[in-house]
């Protein structure tokens, strides 16, 4: 949902039982997001409409339309938001922007996520923290917040997985990123194998499996980094080594970012 980037928490609300909406359609200039607890409500953003209701989450990118009628009363969180990918675009490569172009209507609409009571701790501890915004409570709703956008990154990996395309160029695209294994291997060098343009590349990948070739590969380092925290000693350098990163460092950021956890605390909680 989010590839590499992390979310920044501008604010949020829980709404207890709403009736009605104060406005039917609003315009924010930063990402918006209702978790639905109870309720439902039907919206329309952009092109994507329909109804949501209890553990369902809907997305709506910045500077976009969103239609929302109350038809049960609500219980929800309010979210609004930005990335790290939008707050650095003006330092983005070609590359990046080929990343964070058209994700923003990719990213819109209904979700929901499968692990039903993670979803569901997650709602709590919102609930507990409630209205505060000191720094403490920010730093702390800004985790829960990326763990809900975690939740659909996983679940939009593991669906991917066993996902082919008719697109051959892109199953080659595909067999030439696993060839790689887990060394760096840029992709400027895949896309000019293939004929085409790191933006190209980037486009068709997506619209062939739903994710970026970057976080493809990102994905597969970090299933490979945890089966070596699960199953070995080895120390956070050498596993980083193995896994395509330069040090334990930049794959402790790296994995905080996509698992919600440090490396350490994904070790001790995971072995036997």
């Amino acid at each position: 949902m989010l590839g590499d980037s992390e979310a920044r928490l501008e604010s949020h609300v829980y709404w207890h039982r709403k009736e009605r909406f104060a406005l039917d359609r609003d315009l924010y200039a930063s990402w918006t997001m209702f978790a639905v607890e109870t309720g439902r409500f039907r919206y329309k953003i952009g092109r994507s409409e329909g109804e949501a209701g209890p553990g369902e989450l809907v997305l709506c990118p910045p500077g976009t339309w969103f239609h929302r009628e109350t038809l049960a009363p609500l219980s929800f969180h309010f979210f609004k938001f930005r990335t790290e990918e939008e707050e650095g675009a003006a330092s983005e490569t070609d590359e990046d922007k080929a990343d964070a172009d058209g994700n923003g209507e990719e990213r819109a609409g209904k979700f929901s996520p499968s692990d039903k009571e993670r979803l569901a701790s997650t709602y709590r501890y919102l609930r507990r923290l409630g209205a505060e915004s000191d720094a403490t409570g920010m730093r702390l709703k800004q985790h829960l917040l990326n763990d809900l956008l975690r939740m659909l990154e996983l679940d939009r990996a593991q669906s991917t997985q066993s996902q082919d395309t008719d697109d051959e160029l892109m199953r080659e695209a595909k067999r030439l990123l696993i060839e790689a294994g887990l060394e760096p291997f840029p992709m400027s060098l895949a896309a000019k194998r293939l004929g085409l343009t790191p933006v190209q590349l980037t486009r068709r990948f997506r619209a062939a499996f739903g994710t970026t070739p970057s976080s493809f590969v990102t994905e597969r380092r970090l299933s490979q980094a945890c089966r070596l925290l699960e199953e070995t000693d080895l120390g956070l350098d050498e596993i980083a080594r193995q896994c395509g990163y330069e040090n334990g460092f930049y794959l402790s950021r790296v994995f905080l970012k996509n698992r919600g956890v440090r490396p350490s605390v994904y070790r001790r909680t995971h072995r036997v």
